[in-house]
């Protein structure tokens, strides 16, 4: 073994010594990632059909194609799915992830992600995987995107190139979360924008953490397919409700 492949192998081990691995949902010590216990409680949160046939969030019968929101509202992406519903453990996980630098959590989404919607990721084919950005402002405050880390993570599971310089985020926008529908979508004119190196592709698979009325990955999408981009495709690692 090489010295530089050593003291990789020395510095892994020391991390996984002095930082245990932990279970993302509860904080507990677990040697294999999520616990037995959140396990269980994931499996009540992971999204099952029926679901609507462009976001993907759950509705409550099967003959119902599409959410409400779907329903009344063109949406700029073509199709996507969130893996669990937005509700606790999966939101305090998340918040955490997102917001407190637990930034091997994204190691965990990404495996789950891979198994569990794989398949759908491979039906769509992306030539390339983008994640939602941040504006530089709250991207030097917080320290990293953790969209970026989730691609980063699914781009090596899948053998699918990731690009994280060509679509960025040029106003500093509230958060949505603060904010009703028609301000989301007022919040988010103009927000984003595709640099002049970016090469167009057939298929984008957009990638961020929550997805809620769509208006983020709306903005990103269209930008994108003014760009030359044919379909686009999104993956959240949680979703909120459907009607």
């Amino acid at each position: 073994m090489r010295h530089g492949g050593l003291f990789q192998t020395i510095m892994e081990r020391a991390v996984t010594w002095l930082w245990p691995e932990v279970c993302p949902f509860c904080g507990r010590v677990s040697s294999q990632g999520i616990c037995v216990a959140c396990r269980g409680k994931l499996g009540e949160l992971k999204v099952r059909e029926p679901r609507c046939m462009q976001c993907g969030k759950p509705v409550r019968h099967a003959e119902q194609e599409f959410c409400y929101d779907c329903m009344h509202m063109k949406h700029q992406y073509d199709r996507g799915c969130g893996l669990w519903m937005h509700e606790a453990p999966v939101s305090t996980s998340v918040y955490q992830f997102k917001y407190h630098n637990q930034r091997r959590y994204g190691v965990c989404y990404a495996e789950e992600l891979t198994r569990c919607c794989g398949h759908m990721i491979k039906r769509w084919n992306p030539d390339l995987i983008i994640p939602i950005p941040l504006h530089k402002k709250r991207r030097r405050k917080r320290g990293y995107n953790q969209a970026a880390i989730l691609c980063r993570e699914l781009g090596k599971r899948l053998g699918i190139p990731v690009d994280e310089k060509n679509l960025a985020r040029r106003i500093c926008t509230a958060p949505q979360r603060s904010l009703g529908h028609r301000e989301r979508r007022k919040n988010l004119r103009n927000a984003f924008t595709v640099k002049s190196s970016f090469l167009p592709v057939p298929v984008v698979l957009l990638v961020d953490d929550i997805y809620t009325t769509g208006n983020t990955i709306d903005a990103a999408a269209e930008v994108l397919k003014k760009k030359g981009v044919e379909k686009v495709y999104f993956l959240t690692i949680s979703i909120g409700q459907g009607y």
